[in-house]
């Protein structure tokens, strides 16, 4: 690994660690979050070593306290401490990030990429179609027929008789003729067949078949559950999320992956159904709808930290 990179990158996660320390603490006010969204918008590079400090902060909830985390739980009154804290979580961010089979390294480098909240359209040189949803990596090796989903979410739509072949890391998919909707994070990844038929060998198990309309999803310790996909999952593909009857909790979670910064709501919420077609290109419409057809109400202390509360709590 080139060293100024390194250093560069592990310079860049202290400050990450050092916002989401603030962030935790609840003490953050307007001006601070003002700042932060200078310092995300100030490169992409910034947003994307953003966006993968969240993502590992929810894998510190494995971490065991004896690697100095316990300290981290200790109520502290001021704000110089609780940057401190910051700098304490920056030790283990990229130690965590080269250790990953998904580092952010990996992900800034590959190949294509989207931001949050960003789709995009390819055309490969085999005339494949390949659709990137939010927050997506991918690398092409199309010398031997093969690219990695890093992260996130493809389409793709092959239509030839040789197979491409997709890394999903708990799985390779051979796709030859037919179209896919692939989703990979750091718990499982998903095969879901939208036509044709796709051979997948999973990284623990033997070989099988899907067909259009079968789902597979493997988690990371090589389990597996085969169902009938939602016929309206790949809508992203044409920039809209449709439910019918979903719960809150469930859609609010999808819906978070489109929007950068935070999207939080009280458990009450959680059970609450949810019917309609939205458009990803605007998740501030789509809360808002959401408060005008369920006894919910929007919290925004800033665009990019949202609370949903009970309507009467907040009234």
């Amino acid at each position: 690994m080139n060293r100024t990179f390194s250093r560069e990158s592990r310079q860049l996660a202290r400050t990450a660690a050092r916002w989401l320390a603030l962030l935790d603490s609840g003490r953050a006010s307007a001006d601070d979050l003002q700042r932060l969204q200078y310092w995300r918008a100030a490169s992409p590079q910034h947003e994307q070593i953003w966006q993968r400090a969240e993502g590992l902060r929810q894998r510190f909830q494995e971490v065991p306290p004896s690697l100095a985390m316990a300290s981290l739980d200790r109520p502290e009154p001021n704000r110089r401490t609780l940057l401190k804290r910051g700098l304490m979580v920056a030790v283990l961010l990229p130690a965590g990030w080269l250790l990953s089979q998904q580092t952010p390294l990996q992900a800034l480098r590959a190949d294509l990429r989207t931001a949050v909240g960003e789709r995009r359209g390819v055309r490969l040189a085999d005339g494949s179609l390949l659709q990137l949803n939010t927050a997506t990596a991918v690398d092409l090796d199309l010398v031997h027929q093969r690219l990695t989903l890093v992260e996130g979410e493809i389409a793709l739509n092959v239509s030839r008789a040789q197979a491409l072949h997709v890394e999903l890391g708990m799985a390779r998919v051979s796709v030859g003729q037919a179209q896919v909707c692939l989703r990979r994070d750091a718990e499982q990844c998903r095969i879901a067949v939208l036509h044709g038929s796709v051979q997948v060998r999973p990284r623990h198990g033997a070989a099988l078949a899907l067909q259009a309309g079968d789902q597979l999803t493997i988690s990371a310790d090589g389990s597996g559950a085969m169902d009938r996909f939602d016929p309206h999952q790949p809508d992203w593909r044409d920039g809209v999320l449709s439910v019918n009857d979903q719960p809150l909790g469930q859609f609010l979670r999808e819906l978070s992956r489109y929007r950068p910064g935070w999207l939080r709501w009280e458990p009450a919420l959680e059970s609450l159904k949810v019917t309609g077609t939205f458009r990803l290109d605007d998740t501030d419409r789509v809360l808002t709808l959401l408060a005008a057809s369920l006894p919910l109400a929007v919290q925004a202390r800033s665009r990019y930290w949202i609370t949903l509360v009970p309507r009467q709590k907040a009234a």
